[in-house]
């Protein structure tokens, strides 16, 4: 059987490489790196507008990473923008909902990293808190720069994802944002700080969002499992 082909959403920013300094579509490669060390093929989502592609690109894919990034368009959920909310890229956000959508359609396997659990909660109909040192008085989530937070976070028992990765782990973070409300998914994770790190939806597809970056970490528990449920839904078609 054919290695699965996982599809990641990327990136479209300024970027300098070479002799060349101009738009690019982009992603750290550690995310590809760990598709391929869990067993699955890579493929890079650059965000398309075009009517039809996102159900396109799905019929195409065995699984879907929406990755990290900037924060999301506030008014995807009915909010004003807090003073730190910055950078939102409405592309990327209306690419990222459409490809959520067709995956629910056909039960693609997905997971969100990140900002992709953000997404996964906005696209659900859910909110985020825009802001959380304001709810927790510290910045641990996210350091500043580029730096990764080590957090600390305790999984739900009977969870995919204390499945996955076991009771408890220190994982890296990179959030200023979380997610307040989440309609359809299932607490899976959260910080000593009460606040929510991963979620999932009930039942035997596979649709987590967490909010660490697992494709920095030696134990890519969470990857590998997207990917063996990439597999048996390839299996299926």
């Amino acid at each position: 059987m054919a290695a699965p082909l996982i599809g990641l959403t990327t990136y479209r920013e300024d970027a300098a490489w070479g002799v060349w300094h101009q738009r690019a579509d982009l992603l750290p490669a550690q995310y590809a790196d760990a598709v391929e060390a869990t067993g699955g093929v890579p493929v890079l989502l650059a965000p398309v507008g075009q009517s039809g592609a996102a159900d396109a690109v799905v019929a195409r894919l065995d699984g879907l990473v929406i990755s990290g990034g900037a924060d999301v368009d506030p008014g995807r959920y009915g909010a004003a923008p807090h003073p730190r909310t910055a950078a939102w890229r409405p592309d990327r956000d209306a690419w990222e909902s459409a490809l959520l959508d067709a995956a629910e359609a056909v039960g693609l396997p997905v997971l969100g990293v990140c900002r992709g659990m953000q997404v996964m909660a906005v696209h659900a109909g859910g909110s985020l808190d825009q802001h959380l040192p304001d709810l927790v008085a510290h910045e641990q989530h996210s350091p500043g720069g580029d730096e990764f937070g080590a957090v600390e976070v305790t999984t739900t028992t009977g969870t995919r994802v204390a499945g996955l990765v076991g009771d408890r782990l220190s994982v890296n973070c990179h959030h200023h944002q979380s997610v307040r409300d989440h309609p359809g998914y299932v607490a899976a994770a959260h910080a000593a700080d009460g606040t929510l790190e991963a979620m999932e939806a009930p039942g035997d597809r596979f649709s987590v969002g967490v909010q660490w970056h697992p494709e920095t970490a030696a134990d890519v528990g969470l990857l590998a499992g997207l990917v063996r449920a990439a597999a048996a839904y390839a299996g299926t078609r």
